[in-house]
């Protein structure tokens, strides 16, 4: 019997392409499913009563465990096959979702929201990975990545909206029923038009590297979104540093294990080190200033939930042709100086957005919004496109993982620290203008959020309501100002970074023999490796120039 693996062409054609929209399904859905939670809380609320407690694991536990997983499920991806895994992925995934849609109570939506983080973390690597791997022609490949990355950016960005619409007409369940069918849609495209790859070399997958990898990374986010909701208190504390001794003894598992999760000399390759610090700045400003983008349209501007959603796209919209415009100027300009521009292109929006008033007409703010939008599209498919085609294909799974974890990390810092930021400059402006006749916990409540505040001074008579309530945004928009004059500094920062560590970077691993990738090679090229252990991959396929058949 004679078994052929697909061995992908030099160049994509239509069978590549047409498996790049399936992929942007789990792609699309599993960024919506961050978001789309948002509106769907009070009702939610009235019919399963959550605790504040319960309330607070319904919307963070998905994030979590998505987190968690990411770096276990690439390397699981590049074991059984990548195919496989998105695949089971799209069955936890679509049950899940009927299971939240129809939950009884608070515990069955929590434990229903930690298996769609499951399911989540099995697609997100799976994704990325098969790009690696469908697209080798380089210029292909940054197109197929830009792509990736705008279906990234407007699941985010449609999910308020959906949820909006969704709540208008059907009950809160139908904000997760939605992801079925399009699971089911991935179940029957996926084998029909995605060739399975996986790394048959790989060896057996480390089930004690896998949980110090969760133990490492389920902490941290943790108590980074604890800090960030909280301020600075001793459990969360505690947490960070219990995840950062994990995350030392992962590193050690991986330079000693026989067959590691990661392979740890990527990170001596600055393309793929210097695309992960990227990405992390990227997601630090995008996230950290998106609750005070959100927060000024609705307490500031008096928007509906769903108006403040619908200018939340705009900038979404408007930056939707920056990737693949980013991805074509690369080809004839040194890429680090491309990501160093978006990172300044970002910080001018940043700069832009922190002059703003509740008075500015509001045709320039989606477009102060639009203008860090485009810069940090720019930075975020570059570098991973980069981090892509610097990555052996057939370790395309655990390089993929890894770099969305840096991108998770980096949008709990951009949460905690920019949002601790703005939050200590409202609480000190606040201060000032909260009466000594307030009752203690009606005090409190306006230190705490400028929605607080506004609740308040619906409470109170007259002009004592209208006075706290202009203070209270006032206190905001200068909070505001300081979080985004903070996110352009980190942007100034990531331009300097970028130009100093990616210059001269080429997005191929090295010829056979080369150091300059930080893989040390044994006379092969990467992905060139035997057929090992009676699995067939199409990673080893594809850097050959015809099929590998075996009899």
């Amino acid at each position: 019997m004679t078994f052929t693996p697909y061995a992908p062409p030099s160049r994509a054609g239509r069978r590549e392409w047409t498996a790049l929209v399936v992929l942007l399904l789990p792609c699309l859905l599993v960024s919506m499913d961050v978001s789309v939670l948002y509106f769907a809380v009070p009702f939610l609320s009235a019919e399963l009563a959550p605790s504040g407690v319960e309330q607070l694991w319904i919307l963070d536990v998905y994030g979590f465990v998505l987190a968690g997983l990411l770096i276990t499920m690439g390397a699981l991806g590049d074991r059984i096959g990548r195919r496989r895994l998105l695949l089971t992925g799209a069955v936890l995934f679509g049950v899940a979702s009927a299971l939240a849609a129809y939950a009884q109570s608070a515990g069955m939506l929590i434990a229903a929201r930690a298996v769609l983080g499951v399911g989540g973390a099995t697609l997100m690597p799976s994704t990325l990975a098969l790009i690696r791997n469908l697209f080798h022609d380089a210029g292909q490949r940054g197109k197929a990545v830009a792509i990736w990355s705008g279906g990234m950016m407007g699941g985010i960005a449609i999910g308020p909206v959906l949820s909006g619409v969704l709540l208008e007409h059907f009950w809160w369940g139908s904000v997760f029923l939605i992801n079925a069918p399009a699971m089911v849609l991935l179940l029957v495209a996926g084998p029909l038009l995605l060739p399975e790859f996986k790394n048959p070399a790989a060896g057996r997958f480390d089930l004690p590297g896998s949980l110090l990898s969760l133990a490492a990374m389920l902490p941290v986010v943790y108590g980074i979104k604890e800090m960030a909701r909280d301020g600075v208190e001793a459990l969360p504390v505690l947490a960070v540093v219990a995840g950062l001794l994990a995350a030392a003894a992962f590193v050690r598992r991986q330079r000693t294990a026989r067959h590691p999760m990661l392979d740890l000399e990527l990170f001596r390759h600055r393309g793929y080190s210097g695309s992960v610090l990227m990405n992390l700045l990227a997601m630090f400003a995008l996230v950290g200033s998106a609750v005070f983008f959100t927060q000024y349209l609705q307490s500031v501007r008096g928007m509906s939930p769903l108006e403040a959603a619908l200018w939340n796209v705009v900038p979404t919209l408007a930056v939707g042709g920056m990737a693949p415009a980013a991805t074509a100027l690369a080809r004839r300009v040194d890429r680090a100086f491309v990501i160093a521009g978006g990172f300044l292109a970002a910080a001018g929006g940043f700069l832009w957005v922190s002059r703003m008033t509740a008075e500015t007409p509001l045709w320039i703010v989606p477009l102060g919004a639009s203008i860090y939008a485009a810069g940090l599209v720019m930075v975020m498919s570059l570098g991973t496109e980069l981090a892509l085609g610097v990555a052996p294909p057939q370790r395309a799974g655990s390089a993929s993982a890894l770099l969305e974890s840096g991108s998770e990390l980096g949008g709990a810092l951009g949460l905690a620290l920019l949002g601790t930021l703005g939050n200590a400059v409202y609480r000190g402006d606040i201060d000032g203008a909260v009466s000594d006749g307030l009752p203690a916990g009606a005090a409190d409540t306006v230190r705490e959020t400028l929605a607080g505040a506004a609740a308040v001074a619906g409470e109170l008579p007259g002009r004592a309501g209208e006075a706290l309530l202009t203070a209270a945004r006032t206190a905001f928009l200068g909070g505001l100002h300081a979080a985004m004059l903070g996110a352009a500094a980190v942007m100034v920062l990531g331009a300097l970074l970028a130009a100093a560590l990616l210059r001269g970077v080429r997005t191929e691993p090295p010829e056979p023999g080369e150091k300059a990738a930080g893989r040390g090679t044994r006379g092969k090229a990467p992905g060139c490796g035997p057929v090992t252990g009676g699995h067939e991959s199409a990673d080893t396929a594809s850097a050959a120039p015809a099929p590998v058949t075996r009899s």
